[in-house]
C-alpha cells in the first residue's frame, strides 16, 4: 500500500545539493536575444543570483570573451557576488573548459542548475555534457534566452528530452525556501521577492502595507 510521508520529493532542490552555474549573461549576447524581454531577463537573472546568495548555494559565474567581444556580466548578478572569481572562456560549451570541471569537482555536488545566454548553444552544451557524465541537470528557463522563441523552445525541448528538469526563476527562489517557518531566510526571501518578484512581490508589499499580512504568521 502506498503511504504518504510528510517529506519533500527527491527531485526538489535544496541549497546544499546543487551547484548553480550562470553563463554568459553579457551585453553582446543580450543584444540579439529575442525570446524574452531583456529587462525581464536581467531581472530574472538577478533574482536567481540573489536567491543563491541568500541560501549560500555553491555558484560558478562564467563569461565568454568578456574583454574582447561580449562585455561584462549583468550588474544584477555581480551585485549578488561582487567578489566572485568569474571564469572567462573561449569555448562556447562551458563544460569543455577544464577550469569549470575543476571547480565543479571541487564543490562536489551531483546536481547542476543552469541559466544563461543563449539557450541553444551555451546552455544546451553544458546541460547535455553534464547529463552524459551522470549529473542531474536543472535549467532555469526564464533566466535563459535565445535569438528567437523557436530557438529557445527547441533548445529546452532537447534538454528535457535528454533528462534535464526545467524550472523558473521565482520557482527556484521559493523551492529553496519551501517553508515560511524557516525564519532565518524569511525576511531576505520576501525582500528579494518585493524587489525582483514581479506581481508576486507587489502582492507581498500590498499585504504587508495595508494590513500587516505575511506568510506563516510573519
Amino acid at each position: 500500500m502506498t503511504k504518504a510521508i510528510a517529506a519533500p520529493g527527491r527531485t526538489l532542490l535544496n541549497p546544499q545539493d546543487h551547484t548553480l552555474i550562470l553563463i554568459d549573461h553579457q551585453s553582446q549576447m543580450a543584444f540579439a536575444t529575442k525570446s524574452i524581454d531583456t529587462t525581464l531577463l536581467r531581472n530574472n537573472a538577478g533574482l536567481v543570483a540573489h536567491a543563491a546568495k541568500i541560501f549560500g548555494v555553491s555558484t560558478i559565474l562564467t563569461t565568454v570573451a568578456e574583454k574582447s567581444f561580449s562585455g561584462p556580466m549583468f550588474s544584477e548578478i555581480k551585485r549578488a557576488f561582487p567578489d566572485a572569481d568569474v571564469i572567462d572562456r573561449t569555448s562556447m560549451n562551458t563544460w569543455e573548459d577544464p577550469r569549470i570541471a575543476d571547480r565543479v569537482n571541487q564543490i562536489g555536488k551531483g546536481r547542476i542548475v543552469l541559466g544563461g545566454l543563449w539557450t541553444s548553444v551555451c546552455i544546451v552544451g553544458p546541460a547535455l555534457s553534464a547529463i552524459d557524465q551522470g549529473f542531474e541537470v536543472y535549467v532555469i528557463a526564464d533566466a535563459c534566452g535565445d535569438i528567437s522563441t523557436e530557438a529557445h523552445d527547441r533548445a529546452m525541448d532537447r534538454m528535457v528530452q535528454a533528462g534535464a528538469r526545467p524550472m523558473t526563476s521565482l520557482q527556484y527562489l521559493l523551492e529553496l525556501q519551501r517553508d515560511w517557518a524557516r525564519t532565518a531566510t524569511y525576511d531576505a526571501v520576501t525582500g528579494l521577492a518585493r524587489e525582483l518578484g514581479g506581481a508576486y512581490g507587489l502582492g507581498i508589499t500590498y499585504a504587508k502595507t495595508m494590513f500587516g499580512g505575511g506568510e506563516g504568521g510573519h
